[in-house]
C-alpha cells in the first residue's frame, strides 16, 4: 500500500516538474509571440463558452463588454469567435473583401433551404453576379411598380376588418406581409392561385431552420425532412410557372420575372433551379424582418402619444397635398414615419448577430487605443442588437426616440459609417433595405389614415429564442375605423 502511495506521489512530482521545465523552456528559448490577442471569455474546459452562448449571445455580451471592452474571443470546442463591438472596431468587418473575411463558410447552414447553385453554395464571383440580379430587381423603376402592389394588398387586407374590434397586430401583419411578398416577389400566379399551398410549404421550409441546423444542417430530424420535401415541391411549382411564362411569352412586374430575365456576364441565362433558389433567398431575407419591424413600429407608436400624433399629422399634411394618392414618391416624403421605423429597427434589429470567417490575420484599435491582432481562422462576429444600444453613440440608448435621427442630431452618424447597423453595412449591406422601408410605410400609412388604434395588451417582450429575433406573444390592438379630416 505504502509503495503505491509513494509511486503515485513520485509520478505526480515528475508530472509537475515536467510542466515547470516546459514552461521555463518556452519562456526563455521559444520566442514570445508578438501577437496581441484579444482577452478570452472565461469558460469551461474543452466546451469553452458554449453554455453561455446557447443561453443567448446578447446576455453574454451584456456581461462581458463592460469587463473586456469591444474586442474579445469566445472559445467553443475548437472554434474561436472574436466579437468586434462598436464602429471603432467593426469597420474592417464591414469593409474587408471576401478574400479576407468570408460569409460562405459561416452561412453554409442556409444551403439546404435556399438550394444548390445559389448564394452560399457558389463561389464568390458567381454570388456577386447573383447579387447583381437582386440589385437590378430592386431598382427604383421596379420599386415603383412593387409599391402599387403593396398599397393594393394593404387596402384589400384591411377592408376585411370590421367597423371596430380587437386583433393580434403581430398575426395580422405577418399575414399581410406574406401576401405582399408573394405578389411582389413570387408573382401573380402564386398570389392568385397557389397562395395557400406555397405559404404552407414556406412554413415547413421556415421551421426547418432550427438553432441545431446552424451546426448540423443535414441532421436527419423530422423538421429537416419536412424542409427538404417542401423545397422539392416549391422547385416543381416554380418550374411550372417559369415554363408557362416562357412558352406564352407573358411578362410580369415582379421579382420572379427579373430573375427569369437575368443573364450572367458570359450571356448564360438563369436556370429554373437558380430562379427558385434566388426567390426563396429573397423571401427569407425579407418576410420575417419586415413583419417583425412593422410590429415593433406599431407597438412603439401606440405607446408614445407624441410620436403617434407626429405620424398622424404627417399623413394629414400629405393628404392635403396629394389627396388619397399613395405611391412610391408619396411614401418617400414620409420622413417622420421613416424615423419611427428606423428607431424601432435600432432597438430591435431582427438579425442579432452577423458572422464572417477570417482568412487572414488583421488588427483593430479600440476606442481606448488598445490594439488587438485577430488571427486567421477565427470566426469574426458583430452584433447589431448590442452595438445599436451603445451609450457613447446613442443618448439614452434604451429609450424610443426617433428624433435622434433628425438633422442636427444624427446620432446614427456620430461615430462614423457603422454607428447604426440594423441593415448591416459596407460590402454586405442589406440589398432589400429600400423595399423593406416602402413595404412598412405602405402598411402603416394605410393604418394611420383609416383607423384609430390602441394597444390593449402589455408592451411586448423580445423573443430571444427565435432564429430571427422577434416579438414574443400576441400584440393585441383595439381598432375603430376613421377618416382623417383634412382641411382643403
Amino acid at each position: 500500500m505504502d509503495i503505491d502511495v509513494s509511486k503515485f506521489f513520485n509520478t505526480c512530482l515528475l508530472f509537475v516538474a515536467t510542466i515547470v521545465v516546459a514552461k521555463l523552456i518556452s519562456a526563455f528559448i521559444v520566442p514570445k509571440s508578438r501577437k496581441r490577442l484579444p482577452p478570452i471569455v472565461k469558460g469551461l474546459p474543452f466546451i469553452g463558452g458554449l453554455p453561455r452562448f446557447l443561453k443567448g449571445p446578447i446576455f453574454m455580451l451584456r456581461e462581458e463588454y463592460p469587463k473586456l471592452g469591444g474586442v474579445f474571443t469566445l472559445k467553443m470546442f475548437h472554434k474561436n469567435i472574436t466579437f468586434l463591438i462598436g464602429p471603432e472596431v467593426s469597420a474592417h468587418f464591414f469593409k474587408a473583401p471576401e478574400s479576407e473575411l468570408s460569409q460562405q463558410e459561416v452561412y453554409q447552414f442556409n444551403v439546404p433551404t435556399f438550394g444548390p447553385g445559389v448564394v452560399f453554395d457558389v463561389d464568390y464571383s458567381v454570388r456577386q453576379e447573383q447579387f447583381r440580379f437582386f440589385t437590378e430587381a430592386l431598382r427604383v423603376n421596379k420599386l415603383k411598380s412593387y409599391v402599387d402592389q403593396m398599397v393594393t394588398e394593404a387596402q384589400d387586407y384591411f377592408s376585411k376588418w370590421g367597423e371596430s374590434g380587437e386583433v393580434d397586430l403581430k398575426y395580422e401583419l405577418e399575414h399581410l406581409i406574406i401576401l405582399t411578398a408573394s405578389r411582389c416577389l413570387l408573382g401573380r400566379e402564386v398570389r392568385d392561385k397557389l397562395f395557400d399551398d406555397v405559404s404552407a410549404l414556406f412554413h415547413d421550409l421556415d421551421n426547418g431552420m432550427q438553432p441545431i441546423s446552424v451546426l448540423f444542417p443535414y441532421l436527419p430530424i423530422p423538421a429537416h425532412r419536412r424542409r427538404d420535401q417542401a423545397r422539392k415541391k416549391l422547385a416543381e411549382i416554380f418550374a411550372r410557372i417559369i415554363a408557362s411564362r416562357k412558352s406564352t411569352g407573358k411578362s410580369e412586374d415582379d421579382m420572379l420575372q427579373c430573375f427569369i430575365d437575368s443573364k450572367y456576364k458570359d450571356g448564360r441565362p438563369t436556370t429554373e433551379a437558380e430562379v427558385t433558389g434566388l426567390l426563396i433567398a429573397a423571401l427569407f431575407a425579407g418576410q420575417h424582418t419586415s413583419s417583425i419591424t412593422s410590429t415593433w413600429t406599431g407597438a412603439y407608436l401606440l405607446s408614445n402619444s407624441k410620436y403617434l400624433s407626429a405620424v398622424v399629422d404627417e399623413q394629414k399634411n400629405l393628404m392635403e397635398k396629394h389627396r388619397d394618392r399613395v405611391d412610391h414618391d408619396v411614401l418617400a416624403e414620409m420622413d417622420v414615419l421613416y424615423r419611427c421605423i428606423k428607431e424601432a429597427l435600432r432597438l430591435h434589429p431582427p438579425l442579432i448577430m452577423l458572422l464572417r470567417s477570417s482568412h487572414t490575420d488583421f488588427s483593430v484599435t479600440t476606442r481606448e487605443g488598445k490594439e488587438y491582432d485577430i488571427p486567421k481562422g477565427h470566426i469574426v462576429a458583430t452584433s447589431p442588437a448590442f452595438a445599436n444600444r451603445l451609450p457613447h453613440i446613442f443618448k439614452d440608448p434604451d429609450t424610443y426616440d426617433p428624433d435622434r435621427f433628425t438633422v442636427g442630431r444624427e446620432e446614427d452618424k456620430v461615430a462614423g459609417a457603422f454607428s447604426y447597423i440594423s441593415f448591416g453595412g459596407g460590402r454586405h449591406g442589406c440589398l432589400g433595405e429600400p423595399f423593406a422601408y416602402l413595404q412598412i410605410k405602405a402598411i402603416w400609412s394605410h393604418l394611420l389614415r383609416n383607423f384609430e388604434l390602441e394597444l390593449v395588451s402589455p408592451f411586448p417582450e423580445i423573443d430571444w429564442n427565435a432564429m430571427v429575433v422577434g416579438v414574443k406573444g400576441k400584440v393585441m390592438v383595439r381598432y375603430k375605423r376613421r377618416e382623417l379630416s383634412v382641411s382643403h
